[in-house]
């Protein structure tokens, strides 16, 4: 009869426990504490706080190991619901004037919060994102601290563009070939696609500066009104000029972006290569290409070979396998 009693009293006992423990789970787990803004954003980057019942965060979709892009045509969100174009990187882009494939967004804080909001993406509002932080203990306090007052809209999204503004890379073997720090990486066959970069590819005319673009919007020929159907730019501009224009991309860690374009149709840079050398043989019937683009390049195998060992050695070292 006692050995039943101590039992029971043993079961219930370990019950209340789980229970508890299991309750506790449920409200907070423990968060180390962010010291800076910029580790603060860390932690909403990568919690799926931000999205409807808690589903993806941000690096659901931008993943670190991929250059903070996805390895997917298209990324998936709440709900498993299926995205409308390629996830693009959101490492180097500090000096971007425009965000997203067709620039509807002009801040890195604007950017940020598109994503939360998109119903096929987190589908939250960003009023009741600041609601959720707020009832968190633990956000609640790092946000005081570190911003004075608790979470609002503002700096939500200012959290999240200043850990974003960190994500710079320079140190691939192109940089260190360049500031002579060391030119042992930067190989033959990737200082031969460097002048083909510039000069007969045409590559330079687009993929300019510190980060390789010039923040320009340009038809590629991957519009045809057909299955190739995204009018990109235009639905931003309703300017009929502006119809299959995207946001020309940077080309910074470009090697491990993959897939390409705004759609993910090519899954290697040699596709890209490819296609850039002779785009009326994958898209005859492509609508307002740019002009750039109206005849072959006329690449020896070579070349092409060198181009992409060009666009390889783009790649920050923290990349390598």
């Amino acid at each position: 009869m006692i050995s039943t009693f101590i039992k029971k009293s043993l079961s219930i006992t370990s019950f209340v426990f789980f229970v508890a423990c299991t309750n506790s789970e449920k409200q907070e787990k423990l968060i180390k504490e962010p010291h800076t803004i910029e580790e603060l954003g860390e932690l909403l980057f990568n919690d799926p706080i931000l999205s409807r019942e808690n589903q993806v965060s941000c690096a659901s979709c931008h993943k670190p190991e991929f250059a903070f892009a996805d390895n997917v045509p298209f990324s998936f969100g709440v709900d498993s619901a299926k995205g409308g174009r390629n996830t693009p990187s959101v490492m180097n882009q500090g000096a971007r004037n425009f965000f997203f494939h067709d620039g509807r967004a002009e801040t890195l804080e604007e950017q940020a919060s598109g994503p939360m909001e998109n119903p096929i993406e987190m589908d939250i509002p960003l009023t009741i994102i600041v609601r959720k932080l707020n009832q968190h203990e633990q956000y609640k306090n790092f946000f005081v601290k570190l911003f004075g007052k608790p979470a609002d809209k503002q700096n939500v999204v200012e959290a999240i563009s200043a850990f974003e503004r960190t994500l710079e890379t320079s140190d691939s073997p192109f940089d260190n070939y360049m500031s002579e720090k060391d030119t042992t990486q930067f190989t033959a066959s990737a200082k031969r696609g460097q002048i083909l970069f510039n000069e007969k590819g045409k590559c330079f005319d687009c993929h300019f500066g510190p980060d390789f673009t010039g923040d320009e919007f340009k038809n590629i020929g991957l519009f045809n009104g057909k299955e190739l159907n995204d009018s990109g730019r235009y639905l931003i501009s309703r300017n009929p000029k502006d119809i299959g224009n995207f946001k020309v991309p940077g080309l910074r860690n470009v090697s491990v972006t993959k897939p390409y374009m705004h759609n993910g149709m090519f899954k290697s840079l040699k596709e890209v290569i490819d296609y850039y050398n002779e785009p009326d043989k994958v898209i005859s019937n492509s609508v307002n290409r740019d002009t750039s683009m109206l005849k072959p390049l006329n690449l020896t195998m070579q070349e092409k070979q060198d181009i992409e060992a060009f666009l390889l050695s783009l790649t920050d070292n923290r990349f390598k396998k």
